[in-house]
């Protein structure tokens, strides 16, 4: 599908990664972009049209489907990180709300923006997933874990959405350099190239895309004799 003359409406577009991907979708043409934000005040990007979205509230995921009935892109951006051994005492609680917030609320909005992305002739949802979906490493089990359901849900909604012509694109990538990645050290990509990647990915009707080496990588080892996954270090 062409970006240009579409609607897309961005979770999380008040920073990182969220705010390229708004920005890059009016450079590229789109006749709109929905900033979506827990709080809509802090979107200050010059063209596009900012609307209040809790991932994790139901009510307000609805009130958002019903204010933006002409998208046509949905691009689920928003998610949170967090670090923590499996053993820790507080890991089921951390884990309980990175599931909520990197996986069911993948679910919970596709599912209310597929009535608007059926009647406007099936669009695409976007899932921002990670790398992490496919392996672990020390420290991030939990964030792995809810990367996992998000890949997993992302994977069904594909199959589910295919009947009414909506695309189900899946992007895994691994570190990018925005302020949710501030304290780690490796290589990082640049947000404005992972969207570039992405939105190329979009317009070439792709559904699985990866932006980085570490990905291409990652990938390919899964169908080798030494999986990412089953590494004890990395």
């Amino acid at each position: 599908m062409q970006i240009k003359g579409r609607t897309a409406l961005v979770t999380g577009a008040n920073r990182g990664l969220g705010l390229h991907f708004a920005k890059a979708l009016l450079e590229a043409g789109a006749a709109k972009v929905y900033a979506a934000a827990r709080n809509p005040a802090s979107v200050d990007i010059p063209g596009v049209v900012p609307i209040q979205l809790d991932v994790t509230d139901p009510a307000s995921i609805a009130a958002a489907a019903a204010r933006a009935s002409d998208v046509d892109l949905l691009i689920n951006n928003a998610g949170a990180a967090d670090r923590g051994l499996l053993l820790d005492p507080q890991a089921v609680d951390r884990l309980r709300g990175l599931i909520e917030t990197n996986g069911i609320s993948l679910l919970t909005v596709t599912q209310a923006f597929a009535p608007v992305l059926k009647r406007n002739g099936g669009g695409a949802v976007v899932n921002v997933l990670s790398v992490l979906s496919w392996f672990t490493a020390p420290g991030l089990a939990t964030y792995s874990g809810s990367k996992a359901l998000g890949w997993q849900l992302t994977n069904g909604l594909r199959q589910e959405l295919h009947g009414q012509q909506t695309r189900v694109i899946a992007v895994h990538p691994a570190y990018i350099d925005t302020d949710m990645t501030k304290g780690v050290t490796g290589p990082k990509s640049r947000p404005e190239d992972v969207v570039r990647i992405v939105l190329e990915g979009v317009e070439q009707n792709l559904e699985e895309i990866l932006v980085d080496e570490i990905g291409r990588q990652v990938k390919q080892s899964l169908s080798s004799a030494t999986p990412a996954y089953l590494a004890t270090s990395v």
